[in-house]
């Protein structure tokens, strides 16, 4: 009986370990990266007026080590049409070279290459867009979501942002007191966070994954690393559970077993140990 406990004791050492270990290794891939999105008007002017955007995406976790970054601008339109939206990327020395593809009222405008800048603990990675529309539109609403990927494009993390968009001549609708302007340049991501999504991007086809490889996990939905690892843990916990109730079923019938004699036994007389006497006539 002894034996059989410290087996039962093993195996559920054994499953909590592996339980732990999973949880852990999964865990920091989520929360190892963030991106802001800055330059962000309360809303869009159509014209010949351009705008000026940055994406920035840092490290939080200082133990890991450095990384490439390509970017991916998905956009979203709602009363436009995409051929009224120009958007490009930029850096120092011009134009950075875009992969586009489009699929509905979805545009994904992907890096060709890996960004000129390194990222690190301690330091960020910036990518910058200029966005313009064109003079016809007269109100709409664009969703720009900006998404980070490493060198083996596995996403790192994302930020999305809606905004109107209205027409030269058009009156400006009152403005929620809530609502930052550009003058409040701390409160951005605030409004970019609380800011309803009238489309989400990640249900578009376009935004499952950049051109260049497969179909990377988004941060919006779908099976992530954490549920898997969830899930694993409480399968293995399941099975250690039912590992030691079976045993110790086991070994109580076996101690009742060994207690009680057999029940073919209950029914014999006790034999007489007295000498045979002969019967007397």
């Amino acid at each position: 009986m002894v034996t059989v406990w410290r087996n039962a004791l093993r195996a559920g050492v054994v499953l909590a370990g592996l339980t732990g270990a999973v949880l852990t290794l999964a865990a920091p891939a989520q929360a190892a990266f963030a991106t802001e999105m800055s330059g962000l008007p309360a809303r869009f002017t159509a014209g010949d007026q351009v705008r000026t955007i940055s994406a920035v995406v840092s490290q939080t976790d200082r133990r890991g080590g450095c990384a490439k970054v390509r970017w991916s601008m998905v956009l979203t339109v709602r009363g436009i049409r995409l051929d009224q939206v120009k958007m490009d990327r930029v850096e120092e020395n011009g134009d950075f070279p875009l992969e586009v593809r489009t699929e509905g009222d979805v545009a994904r405008l992907t890096d060709r290459q890996l960004d000129p800048g390194t990222l690190c603990p301690g330091r960020t990675v910036t990518a910058r867009y200029r966005v313009a529309f064109a003079e016809d539109v007269t109100q709409g609403r664009i969703t720009l979501a900006a998404e980070a990927y490493d060198a083996n494009l596995r996403l790192l993390a994302r930020q999305t942002a809606t905004r109107s968009v209205v027409g030269v001549g058009a009156t400006p609708t009152a403005t929620p007191s809530a609502t930052p302007t550009l003058s409040e340049p701390t409160s951005e991501p605030e409004e970019a966070a609380s800011t309803p999504v009238d489309e989400p991007v990640a249900d578009q086809p376009v935004d499952a994954a950049p051109p260049a490889a497969g179909r990377p996990v988004s941060q919006a939905g779908g099976f992530g690393l954490v549920h898997a690892a969830f899930l694993l843990g409480g399968l293995l916990l399941s099975l250690g559970v039912g590992l030691l109730l079976r045993l110790r079923h086991l070994t109580r019938a076996a101690a009742t077993e060994a207690e009680e004699p057999p029940v073919d036994r209950l029914w014999e007389r006790p034999t007489t140990t007295g000498r045979w006497r002969p019967a007397r006539r």
